[in-house]
């Protein structure tokens, strides 16, 4: 079995000034300090990226954006570009969660050529997949993962698959306080595996594959120690330093 790096990832969404994301940073860097093995990311608005990033040298901790444009420059109001983040020394960007596919139309063919550009600008994608409630009883989760992945992947060449991460976050699970099983995350999750297995077997087994879902300091064992699961991306919970400092804990164990 292939060795994969556990990462954790806070998606703070709209969440925290620059005041608060050093305080929290502040808090939270000395809990995480030499805990290894998970790799952490943070996910700061934009507006907190910079602060982010000078709180976070040197100690490991990794930073990403929460979304950005396909293009390096041009004519769209209130996008943020490749080289905007780079320059910050920015090295992620979450790209494909379900509240930017929900609530601002984001198409899964925008979506190929933002993973495009964030990979040809050595941006990590942070992929998020995932079926909602009505798709889940209609019986066509796996139906939904195939659609997405073999077109938000479609520009990203075999070679690359491997550097993409991918999280899983159900719809229903997000923000609800429901939770996938355990058995119904590691089933999607090894599906999620076999679809870029047939692209690059090497990568099917390289790549990382996190679950995303109402992961909380009380269910993160169980979830993470799911043979497959390689992390979380967390919402609400990654607000306060001591849950997230928990979950990855539980992520290094």
């Amino acid at each position: 079995m292939a060795e994969r790096t556990p990462l954790v990832a806070a998606n703070w969404k709209m969440h925290k000034t620059v005041a608060e994301t050093e305080a929290f940073l502040d808090a939270l860097l000395p809990r995480v300090a030499g805990l290894g093995p998970a790799e952490l990311v943070v996910c700061p608005p934009y507006p907190s990226l910079a602060a982010a990033v000078a709180r976070c040298a040197g100690s490991g901790v990794r930073v990403a954006a929460q979304n950005m444009h396909s293009e390096p420059e041009g004519p769209f109001t209130g996008e943020i570009a490749a080289p905007m983040l780079t320059e910050l020394g920015v090295d992620a960007v979450v790209l494909g969660h379900s509240e930017r596919r929900r609530l601002f139309g984001e198409s899964d063919e925008a979506l190929a050529r933002k993973v495009q550009a964030a990979l040809e600008a050595r941006l990590t994608p942070i992929l998020c997949v995932g079926e909602t409630d009505a798709e889940r009883d209609a019986e066509q989760t796996e139906a939904v993962l195939r659609r997405q992945l073999e077109a938000d992947l479609a520009k990203a060449p075999d070679g690359t698959l491997a550097e993409i991460v991918i999280a899983y976050e159900p719809v229903w699970a997000i923000g609800t306080g429901r939770n996938a099983t355990p058995d119904q995350a590691a089933d999607a999750i090894a599906f999620i595996r076999s679809l870029v297995a047939q692209r690059d077997d090497a990568a099917g087994k390289t790549v990382r594959i996190l679950y995303g879902g109402s992961v909380k300091p009380g269910n993160a064992a169980e979830i993470l120690g799911q043979d497959g699961i390689d992390g979380a991306l967390v919402g609400g919970a990654s607000l306060d330093p001591d849950d997230f400092s928990a979950i990855a804990a539980a992520a290094s164990a």
